[in-house]
């Protein structure tokens, strides 16, 4: 299996996304060739989403989880710690009042 590199990855998302017309920016510039993404969904209204890229330990297959939800101002105090944690993680945050990430798609998702 091969693995793409995090600017890589970011980059086909944010393509994606373009592609789609849903508004999306890179908050937080990572390590170009392994650090971690973390998607912010702002939904416009006060409230957010935050996705970490996982590994179900059971199956082996990699899946989006849901790190952070609720009020936008929790969700990034989730960020700041992360990035405390890890100074090499990327942040994408995508704004869409209909709550649309596109991570479950075909090449994203996992």
């Amino acid at each position: 299996m091969v693995r793409l590199t995090a600017r890589f990855w970011v980059d086909a998302y944010l393509a994606r996304l373009r592609l789609a017309d849903i508004p999306a920016f890179v908050v937080a510039h990572g390590d170009d060739t392994g650090g971690a993404v973390l998607v912010k969904l702002n939904t416009l209204d006060g409230k957010a989403h935050l996705y970490q890229r996982s590994i179900d330990l059971m199956t082996g297959q990699r899946a989006w989880v849901t790190l952070a939800s609720g009020d936008e101002a929790g969700v990034d105090a989730a960020i700041a710690r992360q990035r405390g944690f890890d100074p090499d993680l990327w942040v994408v945050e995508v704004e869409d009042r209909q709550g649309r990430h596109m991570l479950d798609q075909d090449g994203l998702s996992g």
